[in-house]
């Protein structure tokens, strides 16, 4: 029964996404909606980014130094873990987990207002097609902006681990540079940018779909918001796993 379920729901999940991937009625309202959804998914999540990212990086950095570093180790083993850790994991995969909850569950809560307030369905009265006019601009604005985030998200990082080094003296400045610096592989950013780009479509594609597909009241908006940020979660860990082994 479970799995009779689960395909029923990818199922519907697959033909909504083959109604949302068609070409726009009006290209210059897809512009507008485009720009607009940028602003509300992508502009409006630098600042918890920013502020997440600088702590994290600031807390990795000091756990480095103190529980990594000995006299048996280099003393610019804190900034080159901090820096992997970073590139590899955290501004990719953790920050898009942290995005899945804030972006999943707006999504999800707004297309589920939608439906449940008839406002779907009068679109669909008058000859639009309401996935493609809702759904495609948000889906479009999170891959274009994930990217984004996830730069800003690995520089700030970096900002927080020499916050700690400039203002709490756990470690040398140089000492961080130099662990920065050393061996750094321009693969790796690639390879967080390449994550970040399905998890993107990941969150936004499946709150969509969580929110389009609401039936009933208020209770069932709730519903669906949390099992957009859940399902989101689930898939984004999945992928994280294959992902990665992919492009190692």
């Amino acid at each position: 029964m479970f799995i009779y379920n689960w395909l029923n729901t990818f199922g519907k999940y697959l033909l909504l996404m083959g109604r949302v991937f068609s070409r726009p009625e009006r290209m210059r309202m897809f512009f507008k909606k485009y720009v607009k959804e940028m602003l509300a998914l992508g502009v409006d999540s630098i600042g918890i980014v920013l502020l997440i990212s600088f702590f994290i990086g600031a807390v990795i950095c000091i756990q480095m130094k103190i529980n990594i570093e000995s006299p048996w180790m280099p003393r610019w083993v804190a900034g080159y873990t901090t820096r992997e850790i970073m590139l590899l994991e955290f501004s990719s995969s953790i920050m898009c987990l942290i995005l899945a909850g804030k972006v999943g569950s707006n999504i999800a809560s707004e297309l589920g207002s939608m439906r449940v307030t008839q406002q779907i369905d009068a679109l669909e009265i008058m000859g639009v097609n309401s996935a493609e006019y809702l759904i495609l601009p948000k889906i479009t604005a999170m891959v274009t902006m994930m990217p984004f985030l996830v730069i800003f998200s690995s520089a700030m990082g970096i900002v927080g681990a020499y916050a700690t080094a400039y203002i709490g003296h756990i470690m040398s400045p140089d000492d961080l540079t130099l662990g920065i610096q050393h061996a750094f592989v321009p693969w790796f950013l690639w390879m967080s940018i390449i994550k970040s780009l399905f998890f993107a479509f990941i969150i936004s594609s499946v709150s969509s779909y969580c929110g389009y597909t609401v039936e009933g009241g208020s209770v069932e908006v709730g519903e669906a918001s949390t099992s957009a940020v859940v399902t989101s979660s689930v898939l984004i860990l999945f992928s994280d796993v294959f992902l990665t082994q992919l492009l190692s």
